[in-house]
């Protein structure tokens, strides 16, 4: 999965997109209803933003209350429209108090121009 992951990243910053990290610590007696508020969020904005090109979460297995979510936009202008959308802003809001710590980490791709099959 990871391979894929690195080959998803490598296209899209081989096409000008945004792409980067998401890594979340979720409030373990919390991490059923943030994993429910953050899989709406995640399939509203891939269905109704043409600028959101995958968002992709996972957790740790040997510890499910970290959690990695792969981002990949068109451009910073759909990331930008992205947080203002009413979706995203009630995700926001409704896992501000889950949500122990996140770090954003700019990606950039391994192998530019590999294509995903």
């Amino acid at each position: 999965m990871l391979t894929q992951f690195s080959l998803q990243v490598a296209l899209a910053q081989d096409q000008g997109h945004m792409v980067r990290l998401a890594k979340l610590v979720i409030n373990a007696s919390q991490l059923e209803n943030y994993r429910s508020i953050l899989k709406e969020e995640i399939e509203t904005s891939v269905k109704v933003e043409p600028g959101v090109l995958t968002l992709y979460a996972v957790a740790e297995k040997d510890k499910p209350t970290h959690i990695t979510i792969l981002e990949i936009y068109a451009s910073d202008e759909a990331y930008k429209k992205h947080i203002q959308t009413p979706h995203f802003l009630k995700y926001k809001n409704a896992t501000k108090n889950m949500v122990k710590s996140l770090e954003l980490v700019e990606s950039v791709p391994l192998i530019p121009g590999m294509k995903i099959k």
